[in-house]
């Protein structure tokens, strides 16, 4: 029977910050545009909060059930482990997903946008088939393209229309930069684990790209993110503010950038690629609200 500590664990802690990240800048890009709903904000804070626990739940019950945790650097995993049987598991990303789409329900609700319920069909869908069903796409490389699309433009601009009923350049460009930053925290724990993955046959774009090249892309995402929300400047000088979460990328892409660092190593990776995303969501979002 695993303990409260190892459920814990399981949900996966540190990438919790970037299903909050989106709420943030896409909240503010509302603000921005004259509206804002505190109730909305919360629902929207639970579904992504739900559906990025209930995906961790599923990968770990998927990959568990087909060996690919047999072997594992990084942290526990419940199903590999044998520390919580994988029914309960599966059972716990379910009731995640439950309260993801209960929450997304109210929000259709409240707002009468009920073409958002196929939007949020897709989400648990995309949640569930990443690392589950016969042909995960996860295995085929496309994990980063699909976290860039679900946890950066969808959360971020879904979040953003259903309280302005409108989207603008910069809503879009807070969701192109969250979902850069997340794909690049995705992308790190991949590097740390191709050499179990790529044994496995677990075709991570990390393994298609090799180890060189998947290191350099995280640099470059993590970059691009960074650097362009300073396309609003004419519009307004607090998105200077971005600046200030520039020197927290310096370490991981110190790390990522060294041969040397593998395994283990790179776990600091993962810390500090969610420390970026919430300081960029926070300097962005402050800057939002300032101009």
């Amino acid at each position: 029977m695993a303990t409260v500590k190892e459920w814990i664990a399981g949900s996966r802690p540190r990438t919790l910050p970037l299903a909050v990240a989106p709420v943030i800048i896409g909240a503010a890009a509302a603000h921005a545009l004259g509206h804002f709903d505190v109730l909305i904000g919360a629902l929207a804070l639970v579904v992504a909060l739900a559906l990025q626990i209930g995906v961790n739940y599923a990968n770990d019950y998927s990959d568990g059930i087909r060996g690919t945790d047999d072997v594992r650097v990084g942290p526990m995993r419940l199903t590999g482990s044998g520390a919580a049987k994988p029914q309960q598991v599966k059972d716990a990303a379910f009731l995640n997903f439950g309260l993801a789409s209960l929450a997304g329900l109210i929000i259709v609700i409240l707002t009468g946008m009920w073409w958002m319920l196929a939007v949020g069909a897709a989400c648990v869908l995309a949640a569930w088939w990443y690392t589950g069903g016969s042909k995960p796409y996860g295995y085929r490389g496309l994990g980063e393209i699909m976290v860039f699309v679900f946890f950066g433009l969808v959360a971020t601009l879904g979040t953003t229309w259903a309280m302005a009923a409108q989207l603008s350049l910069a809503a879009i460009l807070g969701a192109v930069s969250s979902g850069l930053i997340a794909s690049a925290l995705l992308m790190a724990n991949n590097v740390r684990d191709i050499p179990t993955d790529a044994e496995v046959g677990k075709r991570t774009l990390a393994v298609r790209l090799g180890e060189r090249r998947a290191r350099m892309s995280y640099i470059l995402m993590i970059g691009i993110a960074l650097v362009l929300p300073l396309i609003l400047l004419p519009q307004s000088w607090w998105f200077l503010l971005i600046l200030l979460a520039w020197p927290l990328a310096l370490g991981p892409a110190r790390i990522m950038g060294s041969a040397e660092k593998k395994g283990a190593a790179l776990i600091r990776v993962l810390q500090l690629t969610s420390i970026i995303g919430m300081a960029f969501a926070i300097t962005y979002a402050a800057a939002l609200v300032l101009s």
